[in-house]
């Protein structure tokens, strides 16, 4: 019985020994490119706010620029440790924190001269989105709405009568607007916030670092250090008292 017991003991010393394990030197994070964001040369609010989280912890940040539906391949593929932007549990494949890092203004892009959509009416209209962001899945009143792969064709699908509205994030249909002549001829309306988390790798080190990234973002919250990244980039700060989104 002692004999038994003492295996036990070392069995569940060796086992919370596994749980805890430290986090890897470095966390490779894959995204988009968006603009002021997540730019290809490793500037933007995102990578700053993430390297905040993980390099005063040790991890350094090594990030990675690829098309959206690409990153989480290359997550999936154990080729990286996190893919940066998605919504709360938007691939069962991947390890979700409890925080989440910023949130989306979700915008719905139109002619000027159409109706003005509502969060309950959105889904009544054609809608479109780029390749990979399945925004049915978020926005209650939508069931569906045409996938596009590149955001550069946008105004003449809404010019051409294609579609009603184009749903993105704030600044991505700024930069859609921004292509075009005239921009006097579209509106944009929001609709929606939605909570922006990293989705981490299922492995031992995604576990570890998933763990890290939840305690550092507790603290960094609780003491405000992530105040002056959002106001640098003169964004709206996505966190209340108890880490909620505004």
């Amino acid at each position: 019985m002692v004999m038994k017991t003492a295996l036990l003991a070392l069995w569940l010393l060796l086992s919370g020994a596994a749980v805890a394990a430290p986090a890897p030197a470095q966390v490779r994070l894959v995204s988009e490119q968006w603009q002021a964001y997540t730019e290809a040369d490793g500037t933007g609010l995102a990578w700053d706010v993430l390297r905040q989280v993980f390099e005063p912890a040790g991890v350094r940040v090594v990030p990675q620029t690829v098309p959206y539906s690409r990153a989480i391949g290359l997550v999936r593929r154990g080729e990286a440790d996190a893919w940066v932007g998605s919504y709360q549990n938007e691939s069962p494949d991947n390890l979700y924190p409890r925080w989440h890092f910023d949130v989306d203004h979700i915008y719905a892009l139109g002619l000027a001269k159409g109706p003005a959509p509502t969060a309950a009416t959105i889904g009544h209209y054609r809608l479109a989105w780029v390749r990979g962001y399945d925004y049915a899945r978020y926005l209650p009143s939508v069931s569906d709405g045409r996938e596009v792969q590149r955001r550069e064709g946008i105004l003449p699908m809404l010019e051409h009568d294609r579609v009603d509205f184009y749903i993105d994030a704030l600044t991505e249909v700024d930069y859609v607007i921004g292509q075009s002549d005239q921009p006097q001829r579209f509106r944009r309306t929001h609709i929606a916030e939605l909570p922006l988390y990293l989705a981490f790798a299922d492995s031992d080190a995604g576990r570890a670092l998933r763990d890290l990234f939840d305690r550092r973002m507790g603290q960094l919250v609780r003491s405000g250090e992530l105040k002056p990244i959002f106001e640098r980039w003169q964004q709206p700060y996505p966190f209340t008292a108890n880490g909620q989104p505004q």
